[in-house]
């Protein structure tokens, strides 16, 4: 049943009250504060524009000392929300990553457990990498960290770069979904979607870091019709939040020890 409301609530495009949360999110978790799901894991609903219910982000923060993250890929072989959590087993949470063409063939770079896939953007966008077990969040227009990958997704464009508004583009856009991956000044990895209709990646840059959240670089994932999250909380429901077209490629994130 709660899969069957979340696909009804986001495909149906219901516009909710300026109070309610993202679908599938208790109200509760409606603050100005982080709730705290687990050891490492901290979940909250923000709306960048009072009054505006549209533009709600989801946003889950994880501690690496608790958390690793995995980049999945199924080149040709797109899947949904829910075939995806069924693949991923034991997963906390998983986002969609890189673009991807229409034969789900993914664009970028994407790096899975050290295995080597696409070409990657060196003039544009962001790379999340995990390096010696620890997840780096860069611009690729800038000297990549030392190291080899063991896990690497991309995409662009850079939303906040050194804590600062990294999108300033003029160019025509629209608001639409969005899936977001960034990094605080702790080294704790962000993840955000917009769960109904979104903002422009121009409004979405400038939020950012004006915001309370502390990041210090952060991309756009794919979005749009890609945006996907699964979140997995001990002692909540599972958490579905389907996409419109299927995808190739996921984020994972896992429970260290898992």
């Amino acid at each position: 049943m709660l899969r069957l409301l979340l696909i009804l609530l986001v495909g149906g495009c219901i516009a909710p009250a300026a109070s309610t949360p993202a679908p599938g999110i208790p109200e509760s978790a409606i603050s100005d504060g982080w709730q705290t799901l687990a050891p490492g894991l901290e979940r909250r609903i923000i709306a960048p524009e009072a009054g505006n219910a549209l533009s709600q982000l989801l946003v889950l923060r994880f501690d690496p000392a608790h958390y690793t993250f995995r980049a999945v890929y199924r080149p040709g072989q797109p899947l949904n929300v829910v075939q995806w959590q069924q693949e991923l087993t034991g997963a906390a949470a998983f986002i969609n990553a890189n673009f991807f063409t229409p034969e789900h063939q993914i664009l970028g770079l994407l790096v899975a457990d050290g295995a080597v896939y696409g070409s990657a953007y060196t003039d544009r966008g962001g790379t999340f990498a995990v390096l010696d077990g620890a997840p780096r969040i860069f611009a690729n227009a800038r000297a990549a960290p030392a190291g080899t990958p063991e896990q690497a997704v991309q995409g662009f464009p850079m939303l906040v770069r050194d804590g600062l508004q990294a999108y300033t583009s003029a160019a025509p856009d629209r608001a639409t979904r969005r899936t977001v991956i960034g990094q605080d000044a702790q080294g704790r990895v962000v993840l955000i979607v917009t769960p109904l209709l979104g903002l422009t990646l121009h409004d979405l840059s400038a939020y950012l870091p004006a915001s309370d959240l502390g990041l210090v670089n952060a991309f756009n994932l794919d979005g749009g019709g890609s945006t996907l999250l699964f979140l997995a909380a001990p002692g909540e429901p599972e958490y579905f939040l389907p996409s419109r077209d299927p995808v190739p490629a996921v984020l994972a994130v896992y429970p260290r020890g898992s």
